[in-house]
């Protein structure tokens, strides 16, 4: 018999594996006629066997050979033959010229061929030949024996003999391929010692063989198994490769990459043919080169090969845009806002934030959102959706996307920082990280180096103090919080368009803010309600500007529910006056004052209303001129009406500002507490060690003690401006109403007790003339405001409070009570007899309640107009 065929593999120096060219499954034993070598012995092998056997395999596995069968030795039923190689050379004569079999003593006689004979001759001949050069089995200077471990290493020795031989490339053979992902391999340690061991292929894994189940039943191969396995042993089996080590699995398996000379790495090689898929949990183990892996599997994948041959190509779903980050939900959750202005939840791919059912991580969620705040709040960033997880019970459609800040990827960061772990996705998931194996390899490096959650030691737990839970505890932080400057803190969540609630981190206290100096529209805050006009637009603004921002805030006062008043600043920027820029709050004129802010809000406010923003869309010039006489802290004319008051107070004028609103002090505890105040306090600021000035520039809001320029004494201030080139700042003084402009050096730091608005109010009240308004033209206007000043110039007067507005504005009927000798006699009246006021256009709803005075006032009004006085001298200025 004789033939073609592919030699599989070589049992001994003597005995080959033939396998059929036309189907792979049919295999043939052929010994070598005449010789014998050598044989492998698992309780040790013979001297010079392995030898024998390797030049064998060098000389014609995997070449394609012809044989031709001599004879069959019946006891055994194997056959004996000659193998021809590819170049014509004889298999059987080049192994007993090299010395590496004998010519067995009987060859010849056995068989009962005489034909043979000359071949047997030959043979013998070039045996002696080898013998007397001392070839191979012949040689003298070697004993031929190498000792082979065929025993697998027990757990304890194979971390051992890992640690000695991982990382470095070790010559061996593949003896075995047990399946498409792992084969027993021949180690050559050395010239005399070989380690036989099992080794997974490193970052890939194949389906699985036909195999028997621990109940003894056979489970049939997965598909592509034996595929996969065959694959394996035409280029590997019996081939010299390098192997190199890296870890050890679960089950103590030897980790590793094989390597072939000519067909590189094996694991490759199987996924670009689509016969396996990468192993994600070897990533780690392989590291930078598992990239080469992931572009092989895609290869198959995108051409269909094997086991992706059904593979559904996914579409992609978005490029990468670009978006600000709006809101952190947690460590892998947060809300992106497009250039469009929509707004929307993602996940990072592939990441998950310290578990909260896993007792060690949980204690980290915390620390790991404020991770990811500090990074990314209000950022710019670039976002490419990787894939979408389908809604599942007890959570809605997610988006799993890569974030892109600053170049760098945002989950690779959290990971190597260790506020994240890494997600195992299923074998067939698709929507994973692009990154996927640096952020396994990230992963590992952070819990070596214990960072973040793998830390030891979880961070010390304290809860937040709730200042503002009732107005007890709100009292309590109420000093301690005015003396700072511009306290750090972070806002938590945004209420409304004016109201926030802030966590001061080191203090760990949570307070509920609210903006001083304005009111923004409400918004609902159920189903049942309704919003004001441009509420969900402030709430929308305030969130935007400021949701989990780091802010500064200075703190004025408290509200009667504990709510804290003050100024919030983001990047140095006043949020109330953005707000009322964009036409989404009004100012309130006391709260302003009180604030410091007026100048700065009150110009906002007039911005807002020339371009007509938000609340202004409708507003005209003429709204303002029928209601200048109110300024900005007017009553809206829908109002209910009131009843008519008689509520007499003795009062002292200390201000009127261009516009005619007045500064009043009322008369009584208030006056004589503030004048005992004065003593102690100018006392205080006699003593050398009090001479101190501020630590720093001053910053608007603050309460000051300030050195008034007409008598160098200190009163009590707050600052309304700062002009930090020139050193000079603006204030106000709060129990007079009078402003001034003063340099730094006349200023004082006011945070004692006794001195502070806690311990007695500020007592210069907004005022105003009830009835009547002052002309807009300015020379006319500051003619009335002169003559004002001098009607009541250092004067006690009486006045009826006529209305008390709601931000605390006191409207007034003026009476000197040494002048005026009945109710129609009122210091408003006499104005309007001079022709330097007017009945006010559009009369307040209190005003109405009042139709004697009305009358009393538009009589004079009417003479002062027919005898031309003051505004009047050129007739009637109301007729256009």
């Amino acid at each position: 018999m004789s033939g073609s065929a592919k030699v599989k593999s070589v049992l001994s120096g003597d005995t080959l594996i033939l396998q059929s060219m036309k189907s792979a499954g049919l295999e043939k034993t052929l010994a070598l006629a005449y010789v014998s070598a050598p044989r492998l012995k698992r309780e040790g092998d013979e001297p010079f066997a392995f030898q024998s056997r390797d030049f064998l395999r060098k000389a014609a596995v995997g070449k394609e050979v012809k044989f031709k069968v001599l004879y069959t030795v019946p006891s055994t039923n194997r056959e004996y033959g000659l193998v021809q190689l590819p170049d014509g050379e004889s298999l059987l004569e080049k192994t007993v010229t090299e010395g590496w079999v004998k010519v067995r003593e009987d060859a010849g006689k056995r068989e009962n061929q005489p034909d043979n004979e000359a071949m047997i001759e030959k043979l013998k001949a070039l045996e002696g030949t080898a013998n007397s050069e001392r070839k191979g089995v012949w040689g003298a200077s070697d004993d031929g024996k190498i000792v082979t471990n065929h025993e697998s290493l027990p757990a304890s020795e194979a971390l051992g003999f890992l640690e000695k031989h991982k990382g470095r490339a070790v010559p061996g053979i593949i003896e075995r391929v047990i399946a498409g992902d792992r084969a027993a391999v021949r180690l050559l340690l050395g010239p005399r010692f070989h380690q036989e061991l099992v080794v997974l292929f490193a970052g890939v894994k194949t389906p699985l063989m036909k195999r028997v189940d621990a109940s003894g039943n056979e489970q049939p191969a997965e598909e592509c198994g034996e595929q996969a396995k065959n694959f394996v042993e035409s280029r590997l089996l019996q081939r010299s490769v390098d192997v190199t080590l890296l870890d050890l699995s679960p089950q103590s398996q030897f980790i590793g990459n094989v390597i072939h000379s000519q067909g590189g790495n094996i694991a490759e090689a199987l996924l670009k043919q689509g016969l396996g898929r990468c192993q994600d949990f070897h990533s780690t183990i392989i590291g930078s080169s598992m990239f080469r892996l992931r572009a092989a599997e895609k290869h198959a994948r995108e051409n269909k090969l094997h086991l992706w041959k059904s593979h559904v190509a996914k579409a992609p779903i978005s490029n990468a845009h670009d978006a600000t980050v709006t809101r952190i939900v947690n460590a892998d959750t947060l809300f992106i806002r497009s250039k469009a202005g929509v707004e929307k939840k993602i996940n990072l791919s592939s990441v998950r934030q310290p578990k909260p059912t896993d007792p060690k991580q949980a204690p980290f969620q915390a620390e790991a959102k404020e991770f990811l705040r500090k990074k990314l709040i209000g950022k710019h960033v670039v976002v490419t959706i990787d894939g979408k997880r389908a809604a599942t019970e007890g959570y809605d459609e997610r988006e799993m996307a890569t974030v892109i800040f600053n170049n760098k990827n945002v989950a690779l960061l959290l990971v190597e920082n260790g506020w994240a772990s890494v997600v195992r996705h299923r074998r067939e998931d698709e929507d994973r990280s692009p990154i996927y194996d640096e952020l396994l390899t990230a992963e590992e490096a952070a819990q070596k180096d214990q960072k973040g959650m793998y830390a030891p030691k979880p961070p010390a737990s304290s809860k937040l103090v709730e200042a503002s839970e009732n107005i007890t505890k709100a009292k309590a932080y109420l000093s301690f919080l005015q003396r700072q400057k511009r306290v750090p803190a972070v806002v938590d969540f945004v209420s409304s368009g004016s109201r926030f609630k802030v966590i001061i981190p080191r203090e760990n206290v949570r307070l509920t803010l609210v903006l001083g100096g304005i009111r923004a529209p409400r918004t609902a805050r159920n189903p049942g309600e309704e919003s004001e006009p441009f509420g969900p637009e402030a709430l929308e603004y305030a969130s935007r500007r400021c949701m989990q921002r780091d802010v500064e805030i200075d703190v004025i006062d408290i509200d009667r529910v504990g709510g804290f008043i003050g100024t919030m600043y983001v990047n140095r920027e006043n949020v109330a006056k953005g707000l009322v820029e964009e036409g989404l709050a009004t100012v309130h004129h006391y709260s302003a004052e009180k604030s410091g802010n007026a100048n700065e809000l009150f110009a906002a406010e007039k911005r807002a209303k020339e371009v007509r923003k938000g609340l202004w869309h409708d507003w005209s010039p003429e709204d303002d001129e029928e209601n200048s006489h109110d300024s900005l802290a007017n009553v809206v004319a829908t109002e209910e009406a009131v009843e008519p008051r008689i509520d007499y107070r003795d009062i002292i004028i200390t201000n009127i500002d261009d516009q005619g609103r007045l500064k009043v002090q009322v008369v009584g505890t208030g006056t004589s507490a503030l004048e005992e105040m004065m003593t102690a306090f100018k006392n205080f600021h006699l003593l050398p060690q009090n001479n101190k000035g501020l630590e720093g520039p001053p910053r608007v809001g603050e309460l000051v003690a300030a050195k008034f320029t007409d008598d160098n004494s200190f009163y009590r201030a707050r600052v309304r401006h700062v002009n930090r080139e020139a050193k000079e700042v603006e204030v106000m003084y709060i129990d007079y109403g009078n402003s001034e402009k003063l340099p730094f050096s006349r200023l004082r730091p006011l945070f004692q007790p006794q001195f502070q608005p806690a311990k007695l109010m500020p007592q210069a009240m907004d005022a105003s003339l009830s009835f009547i308004q002052f002309p807009t033209a300015l020379h006319y206007a500051q003619e009335s405001v002169d003559t004002l000043g001098q009607m009541t110039n250092g004067k006690q007067l009486v006045a009826n409070v006529d209305y008390i507005g709601s931000d605390g504005t006191l409207y007034l009927t003026l009476y000197d009570p040494k002048e005026s000798d009945r109710s129609e006699s009122s210091i408003n009246a006499e104005l309007v007899s001079e022709g330097l006021a007017m009945v006010a256009l559009k009369l307040r709803p209190f005003e109405r309640a009042y139709p004697a005075k009305l009358n009393t006032l538009k009589g004079r009004e009417a003479l002062a107009k027919e005898e031309r006085k003051g505004m009047w001298e050129y007739g009637d200025i109301t007729e256009d």
